[in-house]
C-alpha cells in the first residue's frame, strides 16, 4: 500500500500521480523524541554516538576552513565533487537509522526523518514544501526550502554572495539519505541559494532518469583519480551504495577480521606490511582482542600461506610437557614415550608456528626457544640427532614483556628475538567505533549457526554495549550477543536485559538529549520520565515506591540509623509542623485519630516507643 503522511488532512496536489502520498499544506513533523533518545555524549570517553554512528561536534567556521582548503589546492569541481560525497555519506547511514526506528510507520514517516536528522545535526531548519512517494513504485517527488544553511553561510563569509549555488554537502546527504531510502537513484539539486543571494535555499529532488540532464551532477558523486576511497558510498549507481563494512576485512581479505576503528586499522596495515617477510612477528594486546585471529590473516596473506599454521598456547600446555611439545620427544624418551613424535615446529615447517602466550614460558624452556631461533633448528627430547626446521615465528602476549624482563623471570635475550616487529591490538574499550560492527558480525553468525532469525538490537542494547568497558575484550562481547540471541524472542530484537544477566557491572556516564535538547544524565533522564508515570499512580503504589527508596537508603548507608520508629516520630511532627500545631489537623493528615496521634506525640518526644509507654 502506498504510504501516507503522519498528518490527517492530506490533500492532492494538481498532477499528482496516482497512489503517491503528498505533504499536506500544514505539515506537522512526527515526535522527534525517537531521534533525541538515540543521541548519546560520554564525555569521559571522549564519544558522542547517533546510535551506533560516532559522530563529532565541529565549529561551523572549521569547515569553512575544510572548504576553503580544498577549493584552493583541488580546484571548485573536485572540492564540490568530495564535499558531495561525504554529504552522501552521511545521508546513506541516516536513512539506515530512520528506517529502523519508523519503518513501521509508514515511508513518507521515515523520510521526514531526514529532515529531523539534518536539523538535529545543526546544518539547516528544513521546510517541506511538497513531497510525493510511492515505495511500491519507486516514485519520489520532493521540494524543501533551508533556512540558515550553516554551508552557505560559510561560502559567503570566505567568498562572498555569488552566481552558484553552494550547499554541496547538503545536496549530497540529501541525495544520499533518499537514494538509500528508496533503494533507487534519487538526485536532489539546489535550484537557489542563499550564496546567490536568495532569502533561503530551495532544493528539489526526483529520480535520476526524470532529470534532463542530470550527467553533470552525477559527476560529482563519482570518486575522480585523486580522490579515489573516499566515495566508497557513491558510485554511479546512486542507489547502490554500500552497507557499512570492516575496512580490516577488506584490507587482509578475511570475514574473521572485523573492525573499522583507527587503532584496529593501524595494526592491520602492519600486517600487511610485515606479511611478505621473514621476519618474526610479537602481538602485544589485552586478553580476547583478537591477537590469534590477525596471525592467522598474517599466515594467510603471506608467501607460507600455503604451508602450515600450528599453534600453541603456552599456557595450556604443563610445565613438564612444554618441551615435548615444542621439540618433540623420541621414542623411550620418559615412561610412556612408546613412539617417536615431531614437535611443533617440525609440524609447522614451511609455515608459520604461532605461540600464544608465551610470557609463560618457564626459563628452561625459554632458552631453548631462543636455540632454536638462533640457530633454526631443534633437538627431540631423548634424543640426539638435530632437524633443521623452516618455520615463520609468530608470538602472542597480554603481558608487559620489558616488565617480566625486569622482573627476571623472562629472558632478556629472547625478548629482544622476539621484538624483531611488534604489534599492538587496542582493547575493545579504545576501539568503541568497532562495538556496533562486532554486533552485527556475531549476530549474523550465530543466527546462521542456530538456525535463528533475532532481527537485531534495541536502541537500549546498543546503548549498554557502548557504555560497557569490556574488560574481556572481543570474546566477551561474542559470548554476550550468543547469550542475547538465545534469550531473545525468535523474529524480535535483543534489549539490554538479554545481553547483561551474568553480572556484568554497567557503569554508563553517559549524557543524552531531553525533549527540550539540554543534555541530562541517564538518571536524571530515566527520573523525569518517570514523573509523569508516578504523578498518575495510585496513593498506595506511590507510598509504596517510597518505602522501597527508604529500604534502598537504609541498605547502602545513605540512612544509617534510621528505624521505623525514628520515621513514624519524623512523620508526626511534620504533619504537626504543616498543620501549623493544630493537632486535630496533624491526625487527619496522618489518616488517625487526635488522641492517638496525642499519645503517639507524647512518645516520641519522650524518646520511647508506645509499646514502652505502656509497660
Amino acid at each position: 500500500m502506498p504510504a501516507s503522511p503522519p498528518a490527517a488532512a492530506a490533500k492532492n496536489s494538481p498532477g499528482q500521480s496516482p497512489g503517491a502520498a503528498p505533504l499536506p499544506a500544514a505539515l506537522t513533523y512526527p515526535d522527534v523524541a525517537d531521534l533525541l533518545a538515540r543521541i548519546r555524549f560520554q564525555p569521559e570517553q571522549g564519544r558522542i554516538w547517533l546510535d551506533d554512528q560516532r559522530m563529532l561536534l565541529l565549529h561551523s567556521s572549521a569547515l569553512g576552513v575544510l572548504r576553503r582548503e580544498l577549493i584552493e589546492s583541488l580546484g571548485v569541481d573536485r572540492a564540490r565533487g568530495l564535499l558531495t560525497r561525504i554529504g552522501y555519506n552521511s545521508g546513506s547511514h541516516d536513512a539506515e537509522l530512520s528506517r529502523k526506528l519508523r519503518g513501521s510507520g509508514g515511508a513518507a514517516n521515515a523520510i521526514y526523518g531526514g529532515p529531523q536528522l539534518h536539523m538535529l545535526e545543526g546544518t539547516v531548519r528544513v521546510e517541506p514544501v511538497m513531497m510525493e512517494v510511492d515505495e511500491e513504485k519507486g516514485h519520489f517527488h520532493g521540494e524543501f526550502l533551508w533556512h540558515g544553511s550553516s554551508e552557505a553561510e560559510e561560502h559567503i563569509r570566505l567568498y562572498g554572495i555569488g552566481s552558484e549555488p553552494a550547499c554541496w554537502q547538503q545536496i549530497g546527504y540529501a541525495s544520499g539519505f533518499i537514494s538509500r531510502f528508496m533503494g533507487r537513484p534519487v538526485l536532489f539539486r539546489e535550484v537557489q541559494c542563499c550564496a546567490q543571494g536568495a532569502s533561503h535555499c530551495r532544493i528539489i529532488g526526483k529520480p535520476v532518469e526524470e532529470w534532463d540532464d542530470a550527467a553533470g551532477d552525477l559527476a560529482f558523486l563519482r570518486a575522480d583519480a585523486l580522490t579515489a576511497g573516499l566515495a566508497a558510498s557513491a558510485p554511479t549507481d546512486l542507489g547502490a551504495a554500500s552497507p557499512i563494512g570492516s575496512a580490516a576485512q577488506d584490507l587482509l581479505g578475511d570475514t574473521d577480521v572485523v573492525g573499522a576503528s583507527a587503532g584496529f586499522n593501524a595494526a592491520c596495515h602492519m600486517v600487511r606490511r610485515v606479511a611478505d617477510t621473514q621476519a618474526t612477528v610479537l602481538f602485544l594486546g589485552e586478553s580476547g582482542v583478537g591477537k590469534e585471529v590477525l596471525a592467522r590473516s598474517l599466515h594467510r596473506v603471506s608467501p607460507r600461506g600455503a604451508g602450515p599454521f600450528i599453534t600453541i598456547n603456552c599456557a595450556a600446555i604443563p610445565e613438564t610437557l612444554i618441551e615435548s611439545e615444542l621439540f618433540g620427544v623420541e621414542r623411550g624418551a620418559f615412561t610412556g614415550a612408546t613412539t617417536a613424535r615431531p614437535g611443533r615446529f617440525e609440524r609447522a615447517h614451511g609455515g608459520t608456528l604461532f605461540l600464544d602466550e608465551i610470557g609463560i614460558l618457564s626459563w628452561t624452556a625459554q632458552g631453548k626457544l631462543l636455540r632454536a631461533l638462533q640457530e633454526r633448528e631443534i633437538e627431540r627430547v631423548g634424543g640426539t640427532r638435530t632437524h633443521k626446521v623452516d618455520v615463520r615465528l609468530v608470538a602472542a602476549t597480554n603481558l608487559d614483556l620489558r616488565e617480566e624482563v625486569r622482573a627476571r623471570r623472562f629472558r632478556e635475550d629472547l625478548f629482544f628475538r622476539l621484538n624483531v616487529f611488534p604489534i599492538t591490538v587496542p582493547p575493545l574499550r579504545e576501539r568503541r567505533e568497532d562495538i556496533p560492527i562486532f554486533m552485527n558480525h556475531f549476530l549474523r553468525k550465530f543466527n546462521l549457526r542456530n538456525a535463528r532469525k533475532v532481527t537485531g538490537f534495541t536502541g537500549r542494547a546498543i546503548d549498554a554495549m557502548l557504555g560497557y568497558d569490556w574488560p574481556g575484550n572481543i570474546r566477551e562481547l561474542e559470548n554476550i550477543v550468543e547469550r542475547g540471541m538465545i534469550l531473545a524472542p525468535e523474529g524480535g530484537a535483543i534489549d539490554a536485559f538479554h545481553l547483561f544477566s551474568g553480572g556484568e557491572q554497567l557503569a554508563s556516564g553517559s549524557l543524552s538529549l531531553d525533549r527540550g535538547g539540554s543534555l541530562r544524565s541517564d538518571q536524571q533522564k530515566a527520573a523525569a520520565e518517570a514523573a509523569p508515570l508516578v504523578e498518575q499512580a495510585t496513593p498506595e503504589v506511590r507510598t509504596r515506591r517510597v518505602i522501597a527508596d527508604l529500604l534502598d537508603a537504609v541498605g547502602n548507608g545513605a540512612a544509617e540509623g534510621l528505624s521505623i520508629d525514628r520515621i513514624e516520630a519524623l512523620m508526626i511532627e511534620r504533619a504537626v509542623a504543616q498543620a501549623s500545631g493544630n493537632l486535630s489537623a496533624a491526625a487527619r493528615l496522618l489518616g488517625i485519630t487526635r488522641p492517638q496521634l496525642a499519645y503517639r506525640l507524647k512518645a516520641a518526644r519522650r524518646g520511647a516507643t508506645p509499646e514502652t509507654t505502656n509497660t
